[in-house]
């Protein structure tokens, strides 16, 4: 099921969800909990099972199953910043003095001041996929800083996809870090979905020794995944993002 077809879905049950783009903005997050309420529903903006039961009925069944160098992992309509997170792979900071306005962009709707993407820009990524998919979501005191991440949300005991990954960076004494998703895991390393990785949005790997953290969005359904096994695929081993 994928968000053009909730969207469609929402229209035709009289639930106006903006453009039938296959974006899940704040029309079609609005148009959910209408729904939601209308129909005496948990009112939180995510099909889960029974909204997307009541919305679809037998169609609700099937996710959306994106694919990256031959991986393909299907992300459930309940981890909608996951999806949003994967949608901007390849998204790139603007080399020399100019900014790339998407980066730009996502700031300014969380009204964080930020000027130009040579600042570190990790942090700003995991906030614009949570706060855009999950409008009620508290986000951390100046969640550009990728360790103010480790108290987001709540524990994830078990890191798996859609999970927020807060990483030290040069030492575990440093105050400095990394902040992105889980993607997957190898025998050594973790892959991370995450921003600011050689100056873009990719998949990247750590080593497991360097992970602080594993946090998941508390407004969300809690984490009922398993780590997910994947080959290295030719990706580099990362110690500094930037």
């Amino acid at each position: 099921m994928t968000t053009k077809q909730i969207q469609q879905a929402l229209k035709k049950a009289g639930f106006d969800p903006g453009p039938i783009d296959g974006v899940r903005g704040r029309k079609t997050i609005r148009a959910i909990k209408e729904f939601q309420a209308a129909r005496g529903l948990t009112v939180d903006g995510i099909v889960g099972r029974n909204t997307a039961r009541a919305l679809m009925g037998d169609a609700a069944s099937v996710p959306a199953t994106p694919t990256i160098q031959n991986e393909q992992l299907t992300i459930p309509p309940t981890m909608p910043w996951f999806q949003e997170a994967f949608n901007l792979i390849g998204t790139q900071e603007t080399p020399g003095r100019g900014s790339t306005e998407a980066i730009l962009g996502w700031a300014r709707a969380l009204r964080i001041n930020y000027d130009k993407d040579e600042i570190p820009w990790c942090g700003l990524f995991v906030a614009h996929c949570v706060a855009s998919q999950l409008p009620e979501e508290p986000l951390p005191n100046n969640p550009l800083g990728a360790q103010r991440w480790k108290t987001f949300g709540v524990p994830c005991p078990t890191p798996q996809p859609g999970a927020v990954m807060v990483f030290w960076r040069n030492s575990p004494r440093d105050w400095r870090g990394h902040v992105g998703f889980y993607w997957g895991e190898d025998r050594h390393t973790y892959h991370v979905l995450g921003g600011n990785q050689k100056d873009e949005v990719n998949i990247a790997r750590m080593k497991k020794e360097r992970l602080i953290e594993a946090r998941w969005p508390e407004t969300a359904p809690g984490p009922e995944g398993e780590p997910r096994l994947v080959s290295p695929n030719g990706r580099p081993i990362t110690t500094n993002e930037q």
